[in-house]
């Protein structure tokens, strides 16, 4: 059992905590950033089956064709997944489901995923990945075999996002470098001038802003012009994107977290993705042809909760639907 904290360090940390909050409310009082309010814009979301079970009616909390992703976690029968994107599409929102390569058997399984989700739930787009497992389960390994088959395109798919790294990605390149991931991107890359379907890359969250604007500056010196759906991950407790950072592999921008946890007068309030979509909003703001066309948020904190910021912080275009 540890020593309660005295009465004078409580009244010295509320003492600290008093112009931040103050910032805060100022802050409310002026009304959304409007750079922060244009690059909200069609923001999409991601959730998981059983995420989705807390939400009554998603309509109270994103606007009308808000686009959702629904990520196939690894054991999460595919009847699961196709009902829960069958609820969200029946409440007027663009269903995205993962594709995680490496948990699908065979072609004629994937084929079979594929008429599901578009006979029950009229999905027409999808993120294909390689997966969070470390052997395949089947053929395939990665995203691009997947493409590979056609079936996507054979079934009028209009959009298929792939992953992008802004701090690279271990699996991919064990040595640190980002040169198997260029390659992979680069074939992505052509594959978007043989496919009818519009193309995207979706990223991981991240907390750092100037390494994902140079991250976005390289991809395009390099020839990739595919279109960037940034990952951020919404408002949560410390202790919990912490805990999802370490597992998803988030990697340099990991001592955004870390600073703050050494700071008391921002330790004990929850984290907001307010600094990090500001920055990256200004840059937009005074960079026309920047990459980085869309945000896609990890609601780590809670649906509702990631909800609520954007609908304080977007504007107009962030207002729910049964509000709209």
């Amino acid at each position: 059992m540890t020593d309660p904290i005295p009465p004078r360090n409580v009244k010295d940390i509320v003492m600290s905590l008093l112009p931040f909050l103050k910032r805060k409310d100022s802050a409310a009082e002026q009304g959304p950033n409007p750079e922060v309010v244009s690059f909200l814009k069609d923001y999409s979301i991601e959730v998981m089956p059983r995420t989705a079970e807390k939400v009554e009616d998603f309509r109270d909390l994103l606007p009308a064709g808000t686009r959702v992703y629904i990520a196939h976690i690894d054991g999460t029968p595919i009847e699961d997944m196709v009902a829960t994107a069958k609820r969200i599409a029946d409440e007027g929102y663009k269903v995205m489901p993962h594709f995680p390569a490496r948990i699908i058997k065979d072609a004629a399984t994937l084929g079979d995923w594929i008429a599901r989700y578009q006979g029950e739930a009229g999905v027409d787009q999808a993120l294909l990945l390689a997966g969070g497992v470390a052997e395949p389960q089947g053929d395939f390994h990665s995203s691009m075999q997947l493409m590979e088959t056609g079936l996507f395109d054979k079934a009028g798919f209009k959009r298929l996002h792939v992953a992008g790294h802004p701090e690279g990605n271990r699996d991919i390149d064990p040595d640190g470098s980002d040169k198997n991931v260029l390659d992979a991107l680069r074939w992505k890359q052509k594959f978007q001038d043989t496919t009818d379907a519009k193309m995207a890359l979706a990223t991981q969250f991240c907390f750092e802003a100037k390494p994902v604007i140079a991250w976005a500056d390289a991809l395009r010196k390099n020839g990739i012009d595919l279109p960037i759906h940034i990952g951020v991950a919404g408002p949560a407790k410390l202790q919990t994107l912490i805990k999802f950072a370490i597992a998803c592999g988030v990697g340099p921008s990991l001592r955004v977290l870390q600073k703050r946890a050494l700071d008391v007068t921002k330790l004990v309030l929850p984290y907001e993705p307010t600094d990090f979509v500001s920055e990256l909003a200004a840059h937009a703001a005074k960079t026309p042809d920047f990459n980085i066309k869309q945000v896609h948020f990890f609601p780590l904190g809670g649906i509702k909760t990631n909800a609520t910021w954007c609908i304080e912080n977007g504007g107009d275009s962030a207002v729910p639907a049964k509000q709209s």
